[in-house]
């Protein structure tokens, strides 16, 4: 292959909840090469999510070595490969031996609810025990908020020390290794750095610090693990990796067909879609739409305390020591997902793209709701117990009702996370910018628009959360003279057009809309009325 050609590209490696996929971009992020494969699911008990962290890395290895090949066949050498980031479905749990480096369990995933019993338990320590923050001990509503204080989060199923608890407290060899000191816990971006970085013989065990901001057990302040939540869960602090920033160089890749090349780049998914859209500056937001829907509203260098539901997380910090900038963000736990159980379970649809043809052969759900709460309600209602309804049915309604219905509740869920927004930061939103699969269709946004109220902007290339992944490795390494902390470096990435979604309804039916929404939500809320000790 002595006739292809040398550039310089940048790789992304983005590991999703269904599927993974490496990316290769040139310096105006277009796509040169790319390679996708999904990987199992597995669903032992109703409420429980879990994947294989081994069939992970494998696909990871595999989309990397294929890309790679792409690239070739494309016409370049694969060393024009200068550097590559990861980003990752944030807060599933994996744990590994330090020994072997072998996974001791199945990973809990991110939107499994089997943990509703641990929330309850260390909801009623903080009521009677309390939990010890600088010496003092701070009981019942005191001390969830030293908690959130702490850590910007709740107690809540979506964090990965709740999982973490569960696996020590349940499976044997967790147990096991966590008492003989043996345990390697980490978020999936912890997992794939020290298998490409040389697994066990290298031992590079790692966490990058918007993906440890997701677990409980970060001072969001400090960017430290902190002992007061060590103490709290009862965990050891050997078991953690050790904290690193969003865009450094932590090694290079031991083996395959990127052998050599810097890994430069961590990110959770979620900040790498807000950096991927250049919302680097306070008050810009995004709102990715993949198996859940997640809104971040970046806040700067200054932590803004949610009192309307909403969570405080890193957005990213660049380079050790870096000052770190913040955001709110609105999670919200079925998105896609929800056009997946019409498809694979109930049979409304043979593929995706078929829920914006179905929810258009009517205009309107006729007092349809949808509330998607499959495994509880996230931001901003956090409600383990509440379950999903359908409500307003009649003789008259049609699965077109239904699939239109599925489309405004992520609407609708959207709205009450920016709502929340607008209260805590104390400012409006001009627009609101969109990436994820489930934005490829123009009703959904059409949808989302006419229920919000604002205007929606969803650029061309919607690859936002590899790009962001892309552009903290190539910042890391200076590539195209990049620098996250200085936007203007990054003013020739991704300027192919945007398309524009504005509202077309009046506010009275967007606000009778809306007051239908919350009376169905009220419905879905408590129906498990007990969690499982």
């Amino acid at each position: 292959m002595s006739n292809l050609k040398q550039s310089e590209f940048v790789g992304s490696l983005d590991c999703g909840t269904t599927s993974t996929r490496f990316i290769i971009f040139d310096k105006y992020a277009n796509i040169v090469a790319q390679s996708q494969e999904e990987f199992p699911q597995y669903y032992p008990q109703p409420g429980w999510h879990e994947h294989d962290a081994t069939e992970i890395q494998d696909m990871c290895d595999k989309v990397i070595d294929q890309a790679v090949a792409n690239l070739e066949e494309a016409g370049f050498t694969r060393d024009s490969v200068k550097v590559i980031g990861v980003t990752n479905q944030r807060e599933t749990a994996v744990a590994w031996s330090r020994k072997t480096g072998k996974p001791l369990c199945r990973a809990i995933v991110w939107d499994d609810s089997r943990t509703r019993g641990v929330v309850a338990h260390y909801e009623h320590v903080l009521k009677t025990e309390g939990i010890e923050i600088d010496g003092q001990i701070r009981k019942g509503a005191d001390g969830a908020l030293g908690l959130k204080e702490l850590t910007g989060l709740p107690l809540s199923t979506y964090f990965s020390a709740i999982k973490l608890r569960w696996m020590i407290d349940n499976w044997e060899d967790v147990r096991t290794a966590h008492e003989a000191d043996d345990l390697a816990f980490g978020t999936v971006e912890s997992w794939i750095a020290y298998n490409l970085l040389g697994g066990p013989g290298a031992g590079v065990h790692i966490s990058e610090v918007t993906n440890a901001s997701r677990t409980l057990l970060l001072n969001i302040r400090t960017l430290k693990w902190d002992p007061a939540l060590l103490r709290f869960f009862g965990l050891r602090e050997s078991i953690l990796p050790r904290l690193v920033s969003t865009s450094e160089v932590y090694g290079r890749i031991a083996q395959g067909a990127l052998k050599g090349v810097p890994l430069g780049g961590l990110v959770g998914d979620q900040q790498g879609a807000l950096i991927g859209n250049k919302c680097l500056k306070v008050g810009q937001a995004k709102c990715t739409y993949g198996t859940g829907a997640f809104l971040l509203f970046c806040t700067g260098n200054d932590i803004v305390y949610s009192t309307h539901g909403l969570l405080s997380t890193v957005a990213y910090q660049v380079g050790p020591g870096g000052k770190p900038v913040y955001a709110l963000e609105g999670a919200i736990a079925v998105a896609g997902s929800a056009i997946k159980w019409l498809r694979d379970s109930m049979k409304m649809i043979k593929s995706a793209d078929e829920i914006n043809t179905l929810a258009r052969s009517v205009p309107s759900t006729s007092g349809v709701y949808f509330v998607t709460a499959f495994s509880g309600l996230l931001a901003p209602y956090w409600d383990p117990g509440a379950t999903g309804v359908l409500i307003g049915l009649t003789s008259y309604t049609t699965p077109g009702h239904v699939a239109r219905a599925t489309l405004e509740a992520n609407a609708f869920q959207t709205r009450g996370v920016i709502d929340s927004m607008k209260l805590d930061a104390k400012c409006d939103l001009a627009h609101l910018k969109v990436d994820g699969g489930m934005t490829n269709g123009d009703l959904a946004m059409e949808v989302l628009a006419d229920v919000g109220g604002f205007d929606v902007v969803r650029p061309e290339m919607r690859e936002s959360t590899a790009l962001g992944s892309a552009l903290l490795a190539g910042s890391a390494i200076g590539l195209w003279g990049w620098d996250i902390t200085d936007p203007e470096t990054l003013k020739e990435v991704n300027t192919a057009g945007s398309k524009h979604f504005e509202p077309r309804t009046t506010e009275k039916d967007r606000e009778g809309a809306w007051r239908g929404w919350q009376r169905a939500v009220e419905r879905s809320r408590g129906w498990i009325e007990t969690a499982e000790e």
